[in-house]
């Protein structure tokens, strides 16, 4: 492989001694579980994201599970959802016996389409769970001026939006609570699985501090029916080192995106991702489109460049959602786009050269499949 999809050993290797002193830290204090690198991270990381509270859990899944469950949504509730996003957004829903209403994208930036939520709206719906996908924002002003006057909870699933903004504030607390993961392969990324919520709301926070933690606030004495779904020291260590880095690091992915941007313009059949007005991305992937993805895909393996779709199958097709009824076709921009979609490397560590590789190889793909 001459180029990458993304280099996780590039990452240790800039801050490995930071890190290696960061581990030793922890194993040195002998606490493991909610303790002080825990509590120093969530005030950091909420400051970051100009949010006033952050709790750390186990994963982005649960972080969506607990900020849905925190937020009294349940059994007979519907939770109005995109239909392009990854399986978790529509779990997370599923798991706390709520049902996922799906709502078609805005082909050019992918996201959730705000103009089609009225008309998804029963009287069982109760929350929004925007995705700001690709580490796109979503169009918050428009989708808090369609839920807010109904009173519907808005819930953001930020799994890929480390340090993005919309119109200037960063993406943390504009609706009722941020579901955050930490997988390694994010902007923000530990060394294992990871997530948070933040929230301008206290009570908000400190319900999900007790639902992570068995239902728990004093040990052994459990409040309500809860989880295990701590974000364990040793990640919060990890995940304090490489926030310092996080602007420079998505700095890198927007000049990169720049550069795709501008110098695979007009290619026969490429379709480039769009930003919406008030949108500061980071570029979590960078997504083209192609009517022939997967030849494309092909030609670029060849070429030696690593490439990968996100995602291949909808929610509403996949065999877990069959029980929904969602027939093929039914949600025909997400199909059309999950069948398009391809992923070019885009790290903080792709280098200029290996950028331009990739770029003379998409450009001599898109003109061959053209003939």
């Amino acid at each position: 492989m001459t180029v990458a999809f993304l280099s996780l050993a590039d990452q240790v290797r800039e801050l490995r001694p930071q890190l290696d002193e960061a581990m030793r830290r922890v194993l040195d204090s002998g606490w493991f579980l909610l303790g002080k690198e825990l509590e120093a991270f969530e005030g950091e990381f909420a400051t970051y994201v100009q949010a006033k509270h952050c709790a750390g859990v186990a994963n982005g899944l649960d972080a969506l599970h607990l900020a849905l469950k925190a937020c009294g949504i349940g059994p007979g509730d519907e939770v109005i959802v995109p239909s392009n996003t990854y399986i978790a957004t529509w779990l997370a829903v599923s798991q706390v016996g709520a049902v996922p209403v799906p709502v078609e994208p805005v082909p050019g930036t992918c996201n959730l389409d705000a103009a089609r939520i009225a008309a998804a709206i029963t009287p069982r719906t109760r929350a929004v769970m925007p995705v700001h996908l690709y580490g796109q924002p979503c169009d918050l002003d428009a989708i808090l001026a369609v839920t807010r006057p109904r009173g519907l909870r808005v819930i953001e699933d930020a799994a890929q939006c480390h340090g993005a903004r919309w119109r200037g504030k960063r993406i943390g607390a504009h609706g009722d609570a941020v579901a955050w993961s930490f997988y390694p392969t994010k902007n923000l990324g530990a060394l294992a699985d990871g997530g948070a919520v933040t929230t301008d709301d206290a009570q908000l926070a400190e319900r999900i501090r007790v639902l992570r933690n068995y239902g728990q606030r004093e040990r052994y004495v459990c409040e309500v029916q809860g989880l295990n779904s701590r974000l364990e020291e040793l990640q919060a260590a990890v995940l304090r080192v490489k926030l310092v880095r996080l602007d420079e690091w998505n700095a890198r992915r927007t000049r990169l995106a720049a550069r795709y941007l501008a110098e695979l313009a007009g290619l026969p059949g490429l379709v480039l991702p769009t930003v919406a007005a008030g949108a500061e991305p980071v570029w979590h992937l960078f997504t083209v489109r192609h009517a022939r993805r997967d030849a494309l895909k092909a030609a670029l393996l060849a070429a030696g460049v690593q490439t990968i779709v996100h995602y291949p199958i909808p929610p509403h097709r996949q065999q877990a959602y069959a029980g929904l009824g969602l027939v093929a076709g039914s949600l025909p921009v997400a199909e059309a786009l999950h069948r398009d979609i391809l992923s070019l490397p885009i790290g903080p560590h792709l280098a200029d050269a290996d950028a331009g590789l990739v770029i003379a190889a998409v450009r001599e793909a898109c003109n061959a499949l053209a003939v």
